[in-house]
């Protein structure tokens, strides 16, 4: 399974609510949110379910207090985690509010981002 198509228009319906200006790349096998040209979020499949996650880039600061939430797990590629980008599940993202309450974390630590170096 590639990323769910429904969350997917949830998270484009959440963006344009908020007036956000996004752009969608697909990125390792998953579909990313662009916000001022910085991954901001983005949905992969989840290997251990037939569901899709929610990668949440938050920042190093907010990292370990959003690792205590339900649902939610360190983002993991290579074997080693990634500070400041976690995992939530979809048992997290039930209603509009769950979902909201992940991605505003996300909006509010872009400005801060980094840009990717464009290859």
């Amino acid at each position: 399974m590639a990323y769910d198509n429904y969350m997917a228009d949830r998270l484009r319906n959440l963006l344009r609510e908020k007036s956000i200006y996004f752009e969608e790349k697909k990125m390792m096998g998953g579909l990313c949110f662009m916000v001022d040209e910085k991954m901001c979020f983005g949905l992969m499949s989840d290997k251990y379910a037939d569901t899709s996650l929610l990668m949440c880039r938050v920042g190093p600061e907010n990292y370990e207090s959003a690792l205590q939430k339900p649902h939610c797990s360190k983002m993991n590629f290579t074997g080693r985690a990634m500070k400041g980008f976690v995992f939530v599940s979809a048992e997290g993202l039930d209603t509009e509010k769950d979902l909201e309450e992940w991605v505003q974390p996300c909006l509010d630590y872009n400005p801060l981002a980094k840009k990717s170096k464009m290859r």
